[in-house]
């Protein structure tokens, strides 16, 4: 049965020790970084399908990362909007060094 989380702070520790494959890391990395770019896309040509493009590529870098190199079931199975959260959470502290890559 999974843990009932009573906020984001406990949740996190949990989301970072799914998380220990550093390649897992960098696909989750990568995958936030396409789906910015197709965010980006989506407001520069005002054209809503990218963000689905967005969606999908963020998606498919962590769970490639997760079954094939984590060797476990995604958090967002689970717990998907603390999850999300955790995803942007985790990409700013790779980007200020508080989680390797």
């Amino acid at each position: 049965m999974a843990t009932a989380f009573q906020s984001f702070r406990d949740f996190y520790p949990y989301y970072l020790s799914e998380h220990s494959n550093v390649v897992c890391r960098r696909l989750h990395f990568v995958g936030s970084w396409v789906a910015l770019v197709f965010a980006g896309l989506a407001v520069g040509t005002l054209n809503p399908w990218w963000l689905l493009g967005a969606l999908l590529s963020g998606y498919a870098f962590a769970w490639v990362g997760h079954f094939v190199f984590e060797k476990n079931r995604p958090a967002t199975f689970r717990y998907p909007f603390y999850s999300f959260a955790g995803d942007w959470v985790m990409f700013a502290d790779i980007l200020r060094g508080k989680v390797r890559i």
